[in-house]
């Protein structure tokens, strides 16, 4: 089965979202499709909000499921507020990953997520197949 995600992330901390997609990538028996924004997406260039969120709303439409780091800065994102509300608007689960060895994490996310996992392969892909 392939498993179709939204992974939300920061741009500014694209690096995070690297490793996450590497992880992913690394999972023996574990195929999925990623409908995440990359930071080189000529959709960053749209002139108004409203364009960039209907352009979220069309990725993570197709999605089983949305996966958000769970990082303090997410806290402070205006955009993974936005997709937090379209996954909710969209009856989409959200899985929480908090980041590897950090102390703090979002609040805002770990309240809007249906299942909180750590920093692990097998702890995210078995959140992500209960999906």
């Amino acid at each position: 089965m392939t498993y179709n995600l939204f992974i939300s992330h920061s741009w500014s901390y694209g690096s995070q979202y690297d490793s996450l997609v590497r992880l992913l990538d690394a999972k023996p028996y574990f195929s999925y499709k990623n409908y995440s924004v990359p930071k080189n997406d000529p959709i960053h260039n749209a002139p108004y909000d409203w364009q960039l969120k209907e352009a979220i709303k069309r990725q993570m439409s197709p999605a089983s499921c949305v996966v958000i780091l769970a990082g303090v800065y997410s806290t402070y994102s205006k955009w993974i507020n936005i997709e937090i509300e379209l996954a909710k608007s969209m009856n989409k689960k959200i899985i929480a990953v908090e980041p590897c060895g950090s102390e703090r994490t979002s609040m805002v996310v770990k309240n809007a997520a249906d299942k909180i996992v750590g920093w692990n392969t097998d702890s995210i892909v078995s959140a992500i197949r209960g999906y």
